[in-house]
Order: structure tokens, then C-alpha cells, then sequence
């Protein structure tokens, strides 16, 4: 009688869940996140950094700028990899910066 009820007991039984759709439920969430992560921070950053670097390219005489180190001045001269500014009126001190500090 007891191998009876066994035999019933074992065959009313559910089968395991594939471990396979376990991992999926979990990966979907991170792949998901991952993806809004990318379009909102990566994405920003390269549109700044496109943007700086097209400022950058139109410095001409008399534009008014400020350092990565936070010297405000007046473009004197713009050359290929450099900038000279005038920080001071009174005393006419001139700076010269990489192009890639202002």
C-alpha cells in the first residue's frame, strides 16, 4: 500500500523549472538597465564633449573664456595647439594655455 501511495505521490509531483529561464528573468533587468545607463550618461557626455570641441574650434580674437583651472579671460591669439589670453586690462598680462585647458 505504502509503494502505492508512493508511486502516486511521485507522479502528481510538478518538474523542476529549466534553470536557463531563471537566469534569463534575472539577465533581462540588468541588460535593461545597462541599456537606459548607456543612452542617458554615454550618450550626454559624448554630445558635451562634441559640442566643447567644436567651441574650441571657433576661439577667435576678443572671445571671452575660461580655464579647466578658472582664469577667466580675453583670447589674444588662437593658434593650432594654443591660446593666449589677456586676464588683466590694467596691466595687459597675458597667458598662454593649451587649447585643451579652456
Amino acid at each position: 500500500m505504502t509503494d502505492f501511495l508512493t508511486l502516486i505521490a511521485q507522479a502528481t509531483t510538478q518538474p523542476a523549472a529549466p534553470p536557463a529561464s531563471s537566469f534569463m528573468r534575472f539577465m533581462f533587468p540588468l541588460l535593461l538597465a545597462f541599456g537606459v545607463f548607456y543612452f542617458l550618461i554615454f550618450r550626454g557626455q559624448r554630445k558635451d564633449k562634441h559640442r566643447h570641441a567644436e567651441m574650441l574650434g571657433a576661439l577667435k580674437r576678443n572671445d571671452r573664456v575660461q580655464t579647466i583651472g578658472g582664469v577667466l579671460g580675453t583670447v589674444v591669439d588662437a593658434r593650432e595647439h594654443e591660446v593666449i589670453l589677456k586676464v588683466d586690462e590694467s596691466s595687459n598680462v597675458k597667458m598662454r594655455f593649451n587649447r585643451s585647458a579652456i
